[in-house]
């Protein structure tokens, strides 16, 4: 537990009925916290998940809880602009924002303000899929999982970490005074949110990671998402992104069968004891965290991956919510409602 337990206001911003909308924003109001409000953030009057949000803030009358419509226009972040309200209405210094897929467990606050007293600028934690129905499911899974997670707290280790949407955590004077309209800089707020804590001299650190009930996927939703995600990545910060091409095993693999070749060694034995000892730290990784594990799944992951990084590059814009978002080389974006 931490030291202190300071008052914090959740702002969860909604766009659309999601598989378990129920259950993750019931959890917002078992979170075992003394002091803490709940702030749902809704864009539209016409959202589906309107009724469902106004439903839960009354069934649990215990807690400080509101629904908060409107959007506000910081700039062509849809997010942000949801978000803003939130951020306005809080009535704590210490703030989450928390998306609408993450399951927030019992001691999820006091995970955050501990992080925060270890000297944090900001706090994020990136999601674990869980609840995988199907292949592509876990597919994704294993993108979350296994790659994407294991990599982001690696570099937290080594004291580079970087923010994550999923949760940002931090202090009201760290985004007083223009500060949250910076966010709106970049076309993910998360990295506009690395950047500003970066130039301040501070660090972000991770706590977590916490649940994202998956349940079913599609090949297109898990193609579509990864895409958007190396997109994202790619704009906000290009010179990160271009070290992805010797990410997961075919690099480490063609070097080797390369060097062999020179060699004139038959490479058989060593391509099997390679692939056995690639996938069996992460099998056991996946095993000791209790998380999802897919041999087929990690190594369809793993050939997707290059064709990934090229189609990182290969397209300025990205769809997200019913919003098309477009980049320009010189890092400036604009947002489209599809259909309009």
């Amino acid at each position: 537990m931490p030291v202190a337990r300071p008052g914090i206001t959740v702002v969860r911003p909604l766009c659309g009925l999601e598989p378990f909308s129920r259950e993750t924003l019931t959890s917002t109001f078992q979170i075992d916290y003394p002091d803490y409000e709940v702030l749902f953030c809704v864009a539209e009057e016409q959202d589906p998940i309107l009724p469902l949000a106004r439903k839960l803030v009354a069934e649990h009358p215990d807690r400080r809880a509101r629904v908060l419509t409107g959007k506000d226009k910081l700039g062509e972040n849809p997010k942000l602009n949801n978000m803003a309200k939130g951020f306005r209405e809080a009535r704590h210094d210490h703030i989450v924002f928390v998306d609408s897929n993450v399951f927030t467990p019992p001691d999820y606050l006091d995970q955050l303000v501990r992080t925060l007293e270890s000297g944090a600028g900001m706090v994020s934690a990136p999601p674990i899929g869980l609840a995988a129905q199907g292949f592509w499911a876990e597919v994704e899974c294993a993108f979350l999982n296994a790659y994407q997670a294991r990599m982001q707290y690696t570099v937290d280790t080594l004291g580079f970490g970087f923010a994550q949407g999923k949760t940002l955590f931090f202090r009201r004077e760290d985004l007083a005074h223009g500060g949250l309209a910076r966010l709106a800089a970049e076309p993910a707020e998360d990295a506009a949110a690395t950047k500003m804590m970066h130039a301040k001299g501070r660090n972000v650190r991770l706590a977590g990671p916490f649940p994202q009930l998956i349940g079913q996927r599609s090949a297109r939703q898990v193609w579509m998402r990864q895409v958007r995600w190396a997109r994202l990545r790619r704009s906000t910060f290009p010179l990160h992104y271009a070290a992805e091409c010797f990410a997961g095993p075919i690099p480490p693999l063609l070097a080797l069968l390369f060097g062999l070749s020179l060699l004139q060694v038959d490479a058989t034995a060593f391509l099997l004891a390679f692939l056995m000892l690639w996938y069996s730290t992460e099998w056991i990784l996946c095993s000791a965290a209790a998380w999802p594990r897919s041999l087929s799944a990690s190594l369809l992951r793993d050939l997707l991956l290059p064709v990934l990084f090229v189609a990182g590059w290969a397209g300025r814009s990205v769809e997200w919510h019913g919003h098309r978002v477009r980049f320009s080389e010189d890092g400036a974006y604009e947002t489209q409602e599809l259909g309009s």
